[in-house]
């Protein structure tokens, strides 16, 4: 009897197109890159000369600074893609999209309006002056007041565009699906998610990034393919980013 469901698109339903990469190696790859990632960037806003003057930094600095950020972890990824799995970026890292991971732009919406207000609603009413909503909105908003005409372009580009696709290769491709084969597929999820938010370092922010981390780390454990998380991680900082300019 013929199946009525149609066959799944991209690779077969599990973590295993590549060898395991351990714990140990994981933990140690990702600190190294990060190390470099803040001394790429400590110099380059040295260089700019605008290292003291924290948020009210040109759209510019802060794109050389996520660009500083982003290739040390980039180029990790592309090391260890050679040397410990198989060589093939697409493959080791779930490089796959399809047009079912269209579903992404009402999650992410979703969860930028919905979600993340759900979460921080409780918070704001027990501590107000904790979970003030101006200051969870801080950072966003520093970003686009210090930017202005052509230099909007930049920013989407930084934010729609880099930090989604970067964020989710590191922590579902990379983290998460080398996490599943030792813990299991629940736990690699909180733990990419647990990560994802605390290197955010606005501790303000924690509770709705962690709610929306565990949106994208199931996305990916569904699909295998970072297709769905990437399309949900546009749609949710597209989603910001409007509120923003906005109001």
């Amino acid at each position: 009897m013929t199946s009525p469901w149609p066959a799944p698109s991209g690779p077969p339903p599990d973590f295993s197109p590549a060898p395991r990469i351990g714990i140990g190696y994981l933990a140690l790859s990702w600190v190294t890159c990060y190390a470099l990632a803040v001394v790429v960037s400590g110099v380059l806003l040295a260089a700019s000369g605008t290292a003291e003057s924290g948020t009210d930094q040109p759209t510019w600095v802060v794109a050389l600074s996520a660009l500083g950020l982003w290739l040390p972890f980039l180029a990790m990824l592309q090391y260890t893609s050679r040397a410990r799995l198989t060589g093939n970026l697409r493959t080791d890292y779930f490089i796959h999209f399809s047009w079912r991971d269209a579903w992404g732009v009402p999650i992410g919406v979703a969860s930028q309006l919905v979600l993340v207000n759900l979460v921080m609603w409780p918070l704001r009413v027990a501590f107000p002056d904790v979970f003030d909503p101006a200051d969870v909105e801080r950072r966003a908003r520093d970003l686009v007041d210090a930017a202005s005409g052509a230099w909007i372009v930049l920013l989407a580009i930084v934010v729609v565009v880099g930090a989604p696709v970067v964020e989710e290769l590191v922590y579902r491709a990379y983290i998460q699906a080398r996490l599943e084969p030792i813990t299991s597929r629940a736990w690699s999820v909180i733990i990419a998610a647990v990560w994802f938010t605390i290197v955010h370092l606005e501790p303000v922010e924690f509770p709705g990034l962690f709610a929306f981390a565990l949106v994208l780390g199931l996305c990916f454990a569904r699909t295998k393919r970072i297709g769905l998380s990437v399309v949900a991680h546009v749609a949710f900082n597209v989603t910001g980013l409007v509120l923003v300019l906005a109001t």
